[in-house]
C-alpha cells in the first residue's frame, strides 16, 4: 500500500521557511481546491504523478521522499 507523507514534509518545509505554510497556500500553488489537498494529507486520495512532481519541486525533495511503500 502506498501512503504519503505530505503533511509531515509540508510542516518541515514551514520550519525551514521560518513561517507557517498552510494547506491553503499549497492548494493554491498546486492549482487544486483546498478540499482536494486536504484529501491528499488525510490519505483519502493520492496526488497524480504530475502533482507529486510539483510538490517535490516546491518542497525541495525527491518524489520518492513523499511516499512510504508498504
Amino acid at each position: 500500500m502506498l501512503k504519503n507523507k505530505l503533511k509531515q514534509i509540508r510542516l518541515k518545509y514551514a520550519v525551514k521557511q521560518g513561517h507557517d505554510v498552510p494547506q491553503t497556500e499549497f492548494a493554491e500553488f498546486l492549482g487544486v481546491k483546498l478540499s482536494q489537498y486536504n484529501r491528499y494529507e488525510m490519505q483519502k486520495q493520492q496526488p497524480e504523478i504530475e502533482t507529486a512532481f510539483r510538490i517535490s519541486r516546491k518542497l525541495g525533495c525527491k518524489v520518492d521522499d513523499l511516499f512510504d511503500y508498504e
